[in-house]
This record gives C-alpha cells, structure tokens and sequence, in this order.
C-alpha cells in the first residue's frame, strides 16, 4: 500500500535508507533528492508499506498535461524479486492516472523497466563509463 512521505518525515532513517537505494552514491547526492521533496511542492514521495514497515519508495513529479516522470523508486534489498517495485507503479498509475511514465535509468535497473511495458531508449554515456537509459510507458486511456 502505498503513502504519501510528508516533509517531516523525510529524515527518518527508513525513508532515508530507502532513498539511498535509488541516488547515486556521491557526495552530495542524498541532501538534494531530500530537499527536492522537502522544498518543492511539485514533486511527491509516496513509500510502499508491507504490514507497519516500509519496504519501498517511489518519488515523481507529474505535470499538468498528465506526463509522470519517476526521479526514485527503489524496495529494500530484502524484499526484491518480490514485485513490489511493479507494485508501486502501477499504485501510481491507479492513484494519479498519468497519460505517460517516464523514467531514466541504468544497465543495472532498465531489465526492470522493460519487463513491466516501459519503451526502452538509450541516452548513450551520459557519465563517464555509465550508459543511461530514458524508459517511457504510455498508460491506457480509462474508458468512460
């Protein structure tokens, strides 16, 4: 089930580990995608709970044309292969009805991404050694 992560939340040591998951490891990093959810509006953190305890997280912004992009998603490491992380986005896609998800990514997470529906592009070396990959889902229309 998925929650909204309110600003005075955002530095428990849950949500901070589960944020970690899905920021890249430098100096730096962490602090900004904290402030990103602590001081603008327009972007939502929502963890996914198992029971009482939070397993995963997925923070977004959607724009008013109804585009999604995903800046995090990640589950604790105990609890992947499990589908949760399918899980949270198609909880998003229920919750907000997004017209597209987007998302970029890595070698590492873009399997995922493929698995579930996203089209699959690459953005070439964005970093140095590291190819990147921009995933988009175009969500079906609800029929009325």
């Amino acid at each position: 089930m998925l929650e909204r992560i309110q600003s005075d939340r955002l530095n428990q040591p849950d949500i901070l580990e589960l944020l970690s998951y899905s920021v890249f490891p430098s100096s730096g990093a962490m602090g900004k995608a904290v402030a990103l959810y602590k001081d603008q509006a327009e972007f939502e953190l929502y963890g996914y709970k198992e029971g009482e305890v939070y397993i995963g997280i997925i923070g977004f912004q959607m724009d008013h044309a109804g585009n999604l992009a995903i800046h995090h998603l990640a589950v604790d490491p105990e609890y992947r292969q499990m589908g949760y992380g399918r899980g949270q986005i198609l909880e998003i896609l229920a919750l907000k009805k997004p017209v597209t998800l987007t998302a970029e990514t890595d070698e590492d997470a873009v399997e995922f991404y493929r698995n579930i529906g996203f089209s699959i592009s690459s953005l070439g070396e964005l970093y140095p050694g590291t190819e990147r990959f921009r995933c988009v889902y175009e969500a079906e229309p609800e029929i009325e």
